[in-house]
């Protein structure tokens, strides 16, 4: 990185919290130059998301900037006022947010909110701003983009909803991107290619970036500066290569050694092979599912065709790019959705055919208990005007679990297994950040006893730690209950960590499946192989004189 004049400036900064007395961010500094990137990196709570906010003047109002200075070249961003700041945002700054679930207009079309910052800086008329919605979305590796536009958010999977965030954000062309978790949602070749993306742009235009992140691989692999943050302060900070090869502090270690993408090998439970091996018949199967939303020439929208098994007390993987079906197959196999054609039987349950009469009632009661569903999103999982209390309190209600003298000890209980303390019990949603979130909807699944668990993207929102924590968690739960899960994922390296067997899927079909370390050793197909080529690899050579240290480099190339 070049030794020019900082394009952002952010000096001894704090911002403080009216409920909290602790401040949330404490004497953080750092820089973005120009045409490069600074990424932001930490466990959920660090204060990264609260700094990036900071910066683009849009802390909420019990949030105030009690000391230091940001500066985005000459102008002091911390003094300006709110007519001031609509100058900034979007034509000098562009900001790209961590949840596209909650950051769309779901009553306005993708190329209305794309083209909105365009009309409001009146950069250009309604027939121009059609052709450079158009490119924008070709830019950022949407398919169809002629479509696309006219579509609204929730037509749209939740990695191209991430990519219309980008593209808005980018319309203006600033000089400075920040990126709150912008790949978080999106699978391994289409965070490439928005990576190639923020490359090119920063090659072309001399954009800087601030990148927020808890995938410590991108980081490694993009950023040329890393600010390690935790308890809102920098613990270090330095060029990437450095903090890579030579962490200087036993909390970056721990980041580091968390990180699926950076393991050298799988923690998966010795007996996953003779579970396999024994198994008389699956606990999962499905035949030939079809649930189709939409067809063209060369995709289908949705699953067509696609038969696979799951054995009782294992965990299959289920990877592919965004719009590949997965989720698709996800809400079929919890029961939402009923099979066009095609049978899926969970134990003795087939979601075949309708379910009429007391007794068939009575028996998907049931299924509902065996099997539940990990959404993606957990801002919209959860009810925003609930406490944690009731949203862990209401499966056990509907469910008969317990009495209502012992439902708080089992509420308690599901909370501290995803290390989340007692003191989250009175909260509401808004109150948590994403990956505590993502706890909170991982407890209320676990509290009601099930067999079968579907994770659908469970772990995408979770910084590595909390991550690493939850997948031994889920590693132990099943080993001590039997549980079966099936792990759907854009995360190819937590895939590896976690799964027994894998189908990985393309337009809707299933084009290849099977034990995850030959699979991912020797990939039968060219999507696999693209998928796996395209798996962030840290850099760790960055700077002159500084060696790779094997065990993470080995850890890249495998």
């Amino acid at each position: 990185m070049t030794e020019s004049a900082a394009l952002l400036s952010v000096e001894d900064l704090s911002v403080a919290y009216s409920q909290s007395s602790a401040p949330a961010v404490d004497g953080v500094s750092f820089a973005v130059r120009a045409g490069s990137m600074t990424a932001v990196v930490g466990e959920s709570g660090s204060g990264k998301s609260t700094t990036a906010n900071a910066v683009i003047g849009l802390l909420p109002e019990s949030a105030q900037l009690t000391d230091g200075h940001i500066r985005l070249g000459e102008v002091d961003l911390g003094s300006l006022g709110a007519g001031a700041w609509r100058g900034i945002r979007g034509s000098r700054i562009g900001y790209v947010p961590q949840d596209p679930g909650s950051s769309l207009n779901p009553l306005q079309t993708i190329g209305r909110s794309v083209a909105e910052a365009l009309r409001i800086h009146r950069r250009a008329d309604r027939k121009s701003a059609r052709a450079q919605v158009i490119e924008l979305l070709t830019k950022v590796g949407i398919d169809r983009p002629q479509l696309r536009a006219d579509q609204f958010p929730h037509e749209l999977s939740g990695g191209m909803r991430q990519r219309v965030l980008i593209a808005s954000a980018i319309a203006l062309q600033p000089r400075l991107l920040i990126a709150d978790e912008p790949t978080s949602a999106l699978d391994v070749t289409v965070q490439k290619q928005v990576l190639d993306l923020l490359d090119g742009l920063r090659d072309e235009t001399g954009m800087g970036v601030l990148f927020i992140t808890h995938d410590l691989a991108v980081a490694g692999e993009r950023a040329d500066e890393v600010v390690v943050m935790e308890s809102g302060r920098v613990v270090e900070a330095g060029p990437a290569a450095q903090i890579f090869s030579r962490p200087a502090t036993g909390y970056t270690s721990r980041l580091l050694a968390d990180a699926p993408a950076l393991k050298t090998k799988t923690h998966r439970r010795s007996t996953a092979t003779d579970a396999l091996a024994e198994a008389k018949s699956p606990f999962v199967s499905v035949e030939a599912l079809t649930q189709v939303y939409a067809r063209s020439d060369d995709q289908v929208s949705g699953v067509e065709d696609v038969s696979l098994h799951v054995e009782r007390g294992t965990t299959h993987g289920v990877v592919g790019e965004s719009g590949s079906g997965k989720t698709t197959m996800g809400k079929a196999l919890a029961g939402f959705l009923t099979p066009q054609s095609g049978h899926i039987r969970v134990g003795d349950f087939d979601t075949a055919g309708p379910v009429r009469g007391r007794a068939a009632r009575a028996r998907l009661r049931g299924f509902r208990r065996t099997v539940q569903l990990v959404h993606q999103n957990p801002y919209s999982a959860l009810d925003p005007k609930h406490s944690i209390r009731q949203i862990l309190t209401e499966p056990l209600r509907n469910f008969r679990i317990g009495t209502r003298a012992s439902r708080p000890s089992l509420v308690a209980e599901a909370l501290d297994r995803v290390a989340l303390s007692s003191d989250f019990l009175d909260r509401r949603p808004a109150e948590l950040s994403g990956g505590q979130l993502q706890r909170v909807a991982i407890a209320r699944a676990l509290i009601a006893g099930p067999e079968l668990v579907v994770f659908d993207e469970a772990v995408s929102a979770l910084d590595v730690t909390v991550q690493a924590q939850i997948l031994t968690l889920l590693d132990d739960l099943q080993t001590d209950l039997g549980l079966t899960y099936v792990f759907i994922s854009h995360d190819l390296a937590v895939v590896r960590q976690i799964a027994d067997t894998v189908s990985v899927m393309s337009q809707g079909h299933l084009i290849e499946h099977g034990v995850t370390e030959d699979l991912f050793a020797r990939p039968r197909t060219d999507c696999t192989r693209t998928l796996l080529d395209a798996i962030p690899r840290p850099v760790l050579l960055h700077g002159a004189g500084i060696d790779e240290t094997p065990t993470l480099l080995a850890a890249a190339e495998g």
